[in-house]
């Protein structure tokens, strides 16, 4: 089973070329993978069914059934389209069987990581001295951040601080890592719409800040793009001495844009940061970053410590596994760094000026539409329209029907207790024909 065999080396040579035609060209899908009434997979079985058949099963019974997240019309959720150096990286990543945890074992693979997490740094406007690490997602991201912020703190009676307060638009990680902590979550602001400071000081007018474990603010809500008023929310929080954290899972990438740095004034102030590479910085799943203004605080609270370890830790020891809730890691920025080392850091900034590009056009298809009518100003590349006269059984139904189709994947969301529609631009390789392509479906009822 451990040995690389002939066989293996065929089924090899049939992924690569795979591979190999997968990256040259745009994904499309194939309608009937994605439909239901799947012929069932092979049982597992105490035999095996040899490597070549078992590849023939992924290729052509299970990776098909996926609505791929580089497809230039997956604008569904947040997607990602990682670039090819960045996948060609992974696969190899795979292959080296690295682990990701320490320097000791991983060797300049960390050496790689801590630059790509030094860029992400200067890009958020963070000092020399910020660091962090490369997580599986924002939702690990943002928890690992609330732990960091309420580490060593505890009241007269020993009891840590056990609230966490966010903006209505945050995203769920934050009540997942609330339950996660032991906390409870004060909601600050209103839904969809920027939190501003004095919505936020209401709230913590109502709280004793010995029992605040910090402030979770959104630099790109997940539903709208909106961004918060990071700057008067830093200001309060510093009056007040409390950490913030900010949420630029998905939206941080747009400080890559000139034209869109000022909206996110103040994030630099953040004692700590999330931020996705495998959303809108072109890397493959799983990659996301937390980032720490000072990280030794962070350090300290994540640094696991055995016996077993001694020799991992050392005394100048600074890994991966440091600053995460995580021991056990894959080198996940060695990917963004590969792909940052090829194309250059310019071609990044071009990428994502063409998504918000793609976004402003968007919606200048949707305000020209005779059915189609905005329902929130863009932001960033999020763009949410209604279809006139649609309930949100119609919504569902042209989902459906442009997904099994192979078309598009876009989904329905609530804006204000109403169902619209949702455009999220994060694949550079997206076309105006493309949308044109979807606008025009939106013309007649679903089948």
């Amino acid at each position: 089973m451990h040995e690389f065999v002939a066989p293996d080396r065929e089924a090899l040579d049939s992924i690569t070329a795979w591979i190999v035609e997968r990256l040259s060209h745009a994904p499309e899908v194939t309608p009937q993978g994605l439909a239901h009434g799947r012929d069932p997979l092979p049982a597992l079985g105490p035999t095996g069914i040899g490597t070549e058949a078992a590849w023939v099963q992924l290729r052509d019974a299970v990776l098909p059934t996926s609505f791929p997240t580089d497809h230039p019309r997956y604008l569904a959720f947040v997607g990602g389209a990682p670039t090819p150096v960045a996948v060609m990286a992974d696969a190899a990543l795979s292959a080296a069987s690295v682990y990701g945890g320490s320097e000791l074992e991983a060797g300049a693979v960390v050496a790689a990581e801590r630059a790509a997490i030094a860029w992400l740094s200067r890009v958020l406007g963070y000092p020399d001295e910020a660091h962090g690490a490369f997580v599986s997602g924002g939702s690990l991201a943002n928890l690992s951040a609330l732990v960091a912020a309420r580490h060593g703190r505890r009241d007269p009676s020993g009891r840590p601080p056990s609230v966490i307060v966010a903006g209505a638009s945050a995203h769920s990680s934050v009540w997942s890592a609330a339950a996660i902590m032991g906390c409870t979550v004060g909601v600050a602001g209103e839904a969809d719409a920027a939190l501003r400071a004095d919505q936020l000081d209401r709230l913590l007018d109502t709280l004793d800040p010995a029992d605040v474990v910090a402030v979770v603010a959104s630099a790109g809500a997940t539903n709208t793009g909106t961004v918060d008023a990071l700057d008067e929310i830093a200001s309060s929080c510093a009056e007040r001495g409390l950490w913030l954290h900010v949420d630029a899972a998905y939206g941080g990438a747009a400080m890559l844009a000139p034209a869109s740095r000022d909206v996110f004034a103040g994030i630099e102030r953040a004692d700590s940061i999330t931020v996705d590479p495998h959303k809108w910085l072109f890397t493959p799943y799983d990659c996301a970053a937390v980032l720490y203004r000072e990280p030794a605080r962070a350090r300290a609270a994540h640094r696991q410590e055995a016996h077993y370890l001694d020799v991992v830790n050392g005394e100048e020891a600074d890994n991966p596994a440091d600053y995460a809730v995580h021991l056990t890691r894959r080198a996940r920025g060695l990917p963004l760094w590969a792909s940052l080392l090829a194309n250059g850091t310019d071609a990044y900034v071009d990428a994502v000026e063409r998504c918000l590009t793609l976004a402003a056009y968007a919606a200048k298809q949707v305000e020209a539409s005779p059915v189609l009518e905005l329902a929130h100003d863009p932001q960033l590349s999020v763009v949410l329209f209604r279809r006139v006269g649609w309930e949100a059984s119609d919504y569902a139904r042209w989902s459906h029907h442009v997904r099994v189709s192979g078309l598009g994947l876009v989904t329905p969301t609530i804006l204000a207790g109403e169902t619209v529609l949702r455009f999220c631009f994060v694949n550079p390789r997206t076309t105006e024909s493309d949308i044109e392509m979807l606008v025009e479906t939106l013309k007649v009822d679903p089948p």
